[in-house]
């Protein structure tokens, strides 16, 4: 699939339609506070504080008519220059952009967009009107902490993508599908591969039966694969010495979550 990120029109195309999402969040929760909605490799996302609301699957349909709603009445979207000063005031009921504000170099040259009766920070560009973004689709929505740190409050955060034509959306979409069936995580789960549990974590796989099968297969094609390259291979221990994780430079940068050190005889392992 396409990078949308790298895509000159694309990118542009799809910060906008963060703008035309977090407009309709807007016009259906008034109370909402906005984060950040930056473009990313396959489409956009907005993080949003709802308050103690979870967006479901119902709350994205009504998101999306909304957001057709907009794009319809055609909107013109204007570059608006501020001070801090002014940026400031403007967003004095939102601490997310006043967050964004105050943490930005002295110097900066702070702009907004305002669509009707919308208006976000944003450096740009954008498209010149709403009608522009007809051919977007919101795929799908999840949790996310303020500034990724678990210490902060929850946001909603809502993906979607936009493009030129239905065409492109068309087989966008298309493509999504394909994924989802090539996804490991369901192949695994029905071919009886592995399986997760969360006392050992999402993230770690227990190999079963069939998926150990072809995980030794696997490994032993790689290591005959080498030999018959010319290499040799080595084994290293499991726990080295604290003085060869200072020399590495990890102890310094990760020594807080590194495991324990022990002390054998006169040597300190980690």
């Amino acid at each position: 699939m396409k990078n949308i990120k790298n895509d000159e029109k694309l990118n542009t195309l799809n910060h906008s339609c963060a703008h035309l999402l977090a407009h309709a969040v807007k016009h259906l929760y008034p109370e909402a506070k906005f984060w950040v909605g930056p473009v990313i490799d396959d489409g956009f996302y907005y993080d949003i504080d709802l308050g103690d609301k979870v967006i479901n699957a119902e709350d994205l349909d009504k998101i999306s008519k909304e957001m057709k709603k907009i794009v319809k009445s055609n909107k013109l979207i204007k570059r608006i220059e501020l001070t801090r000063e002014e940026a400031l005031d403007m967003f004095k009921d939102d601490p997310y952009k006043l967050d964004l504000i105050n943490n930005m170099e002295d110097g900066t040259n702070i702009t907004a967009y305002k669509q009707d009766d919308f208006i976000d920070l944003c450096r740009g560009p954008h498209v010149e009107s709403t009608k522009l973004l007809k051919y977007f689709k919101l795929i799908k929505f999840s949790g996310a902490y303020w500034k990724g740190d678990s210490k902060n409050k929850m946001l909603q955060r809502i993906y979607g993508v936009c493009f030129e034509n239905a065409e492109d959306l068309e087989e966008y979409l298309r493509l999504l599908e394909e994924a989802k069936e090539r996804d490991h995580r369901k192949i695994g789960k029905e071919q009886e591969l592995f399986m997760t549990h969360e006392l050992v974590g999402s993230g770690m796989p227990l190999w079963l039966p069939n998926g150990a099968i072809i995980r030794h297969e696997l490994e032993n094609y790689i290591y005959k694969k080498e030999r018959d390259m010319g290499y040799n291979h080595v084994y290293t221990p499991c726990v080295g010495t604290v003085d060869l994780y200072k020399t590495s430079g990890h102890w310094d940068h990760y020594k807080e979550n590194m495991f324990p050190m022990m002390k054998v005889d006169d040597e300190e392992f980690v």
